[in-house]
């Protein structure tokens, strides 16, 4: 019984991503428009990343924190741009089993992981206006280091069962996903069996993870929002109100598109809105990101500023 399930479940080698279906004309079209989208989202997140680390007056862990996140950004856009990129240009559009779970393990670790960065951030924020006095000797070097290191491993080993569950699922053909990127909801479709189980842990996992991460940040903005509003000083309140305003913009534009597709997966979107959304949350978002922060910001702008007079003057010598 055990060897006829896992010579079924080994029958698929590889899957055949469909991408966006078009004529070639449209594909090269494609190809350089989401070329130009990668290049754009990586150079304003190294930017961010860059002046964090070079401009000493942002070492404090607001600063530190969207420094890491910045740099989460970009190594969340590289798990499926790439791939899609060469798949715009190939007419093979396959992906082998191992790769295509690598992907979706490391593409939604790394999702998986945002979600924790910004309660991290909204946590910071929390802290820093509701709790000022108290704030340097709470968000200790060793507090805000150990919320670094929870934020970049907690997607990776949380995501650990949903991908050795769904990966287990017998697979005996069709291989093909009507996506861009190894997604679960179709891969879970592809298998020849339907296991429930695994639809619901996946749907659980995902319902416990978005519901709660989404509620801590609502909550933590909540009480900030208040404390604000009975600040004396209208430049205090302008100051704080701009600092947690491109954190709710990029909170709103993160969750809002995630938990349209992946809290309730059984929900059958149509493939058309499923790739739209998914876009919407892997591609568009990164890019926006970078200008969300730096434009409401002053230090960061200020710091921008440097990084790039200071490449203009190395380029010149």
């Amino acid at each position: 019984m055990n060897a006829s399930r896992k010579e079924t479940t080994n029958s698929v080698s590889h899957f055949i991503l469909l991408g966006f279906p078009s004529s070639p004309e449209m594909q090269l079209l494609f190809f350089g428009l989401f070329s130009v989208t990668y290049t754009l989202t990586l150079m304003g997140n190294t930017a961010i990343a860059c002046a964090v680390r070079w401009d000493r007056r942002l070492h404090t862990p607001m600063y530190i924190l969207l420094g890491n996140f910045s740099f989460l950004e970009m190594c969340y856009v590289s798990t499926t741009v790439p791939n899609m990129l060469a798949n715009f240009l190939s007419t093979n559009k396959s992906i082998s089993f191992v790769g295509c779970f690598t992907q979706f393990y490391f593409f939604f670790s790394f999702g998986c992981d945002e979600g924790f960065y910004l309660c991290i951030m909204a946590f910071d924020r929390y802290l820093a206006i509701c709790r000022p006095l108290h704030y340097p000797r709470i968000m200790t070097k060793e507090l805000y280091t150990g919320l670094v290191i929870f934020g970049w491993s907690c997607g990776f080993i949380l995501f650990l069962t949903p991908v050795v569950l769904i990966s287990q699922l017998p697979y005996c053909g069709p291989n093909i996903i009507n996506h861009f990127i190894c997604d679960p909801v179709p891969l879970m479709m592809l298998s020849c069996s339907e296991d429930t189980t695994t639809q619901f842990i996946y749907s659980t996992f995902n319902a416990v993870f978005m519901t709660g991460t989404f509620l801590f940040i609502l909550c933590s903005y909540a009480l900030v929002i208040l404390t604000v509003l009975r600040m004396p000083s209208a430049a205090s309140k302008h100051k704080a109100f701009s600092t947690c305003a491109s954190h709710l913009a990029v909170v709103v534009l993160f969750f809002g598109s995630v938990m349209v597709m992946y809290v309730s997966p059984g929900s059958g979107h149509p493939e058309k809105m499923q790739k739209i959304v998914t876009l919407f949350y892997s591609v568009i978002t990164p890019l926006c990101n970078p200008l969300i922060y730096s434009l409401r910001n002053k230090e960061m702008k200020a710091a921008l500023r440097n990084v790039f007079e200071s490449k203009r003057i190395v380029h010149k010598t």
